[in-house]
């Protein structure tokens, strides 16, 4: 009895997950269709992928324009889902470095610091296994008006962020939390109406750091 109540909440788990990822099927088929056309596969590229925060970065190529740029963000996504595409939206690109901006859903969805990073290093391990050269950026979760009550979740997952780059050979942290304070305090002059995606100043924030793991 033990055995069958194991085997059908395995069961259970299994198709709940690949429920939840499936929801971003069409996404992703968008993203991949786009780059089918523009992307050039003799050309060095920099994948940025991730959540909302990337896929709303529509100036990315204009920001960095010796460079070919992929934004495979998907909105809503969550660092499992990530993983669950990571050949579509990474690998297929055969980058020279990824930018990975996830964490942020997740930690709004309740999830453990420590989970998150278990699939981050299963996420790792993937690019790792395609090209162990290939260098890897993970984006500090950022902070926001809407989820700032959750500030402290998000630092513990910052910390731990920092911990796992330090450990890992080729894959580096950008700390963008830090930039987006006026000292302790949030700025309020960043965010779209919604209070958790970024405007224009905020995206020019970002880019202060990023463009230093871009070179």
């Amino acid at each position: 009895m033990k055995l069958f109540s194991v085997v059908f909440l395995s069961l259970i788990s299994i198709s709940v997950l690949a429920q939840d990822a499936s929801r971003f099927q069409q996404e992703i088929m968008e993203i991949q269709e786009k780059y089918d056309s523009l992307w050039d596969n003799t050309k060095e590229t920099i994948v940025f992928t991730g959540s909302s925060s990337i896929r709303l970065w529509k100036d990315l190529q204009e920001t960095y324009p010796k460079y070919q740029i992929v934004n495979s963000g998907f909105g809503g996504s969550e660092a499992s889902d990530l993983l669950t595409y990571t050949q579509e939206l990474i690998l297929q690109y055969n980058p020279k470095k990824v930018f990975i901006y996830e964490g942020d859903n997740d930690i709004n969805a309740n999830k453990k610091p420590k989970d998150i990073i278990s699939v981050f290093k299963e996420i790792i391990l993937k690019i790792k296994n395609s090209n162990p050269e290939t260098w890897i950026v993970i984006i500090s979760a950022k902070p926001s008006l809407t989820r700032w009550h959750l500030k402290g979740k998000y630092k513990s997952l910052n910390r731990r962020f920092n911990r796992l780059c330090k450990k890992e050979q080729y894959v580096n942290y950008a700390n963008i939390w830090n930039i987006m304070l006026d000292r302790k305090k949030l700025r309020q002059d960043i965010f779209i109406e919604d209070g958790l995606h970024m405007n224009a100043k905020g995206y020019e924030l970002w880019d202060q750091i990023i463009s230093n793991y871009i070179q």
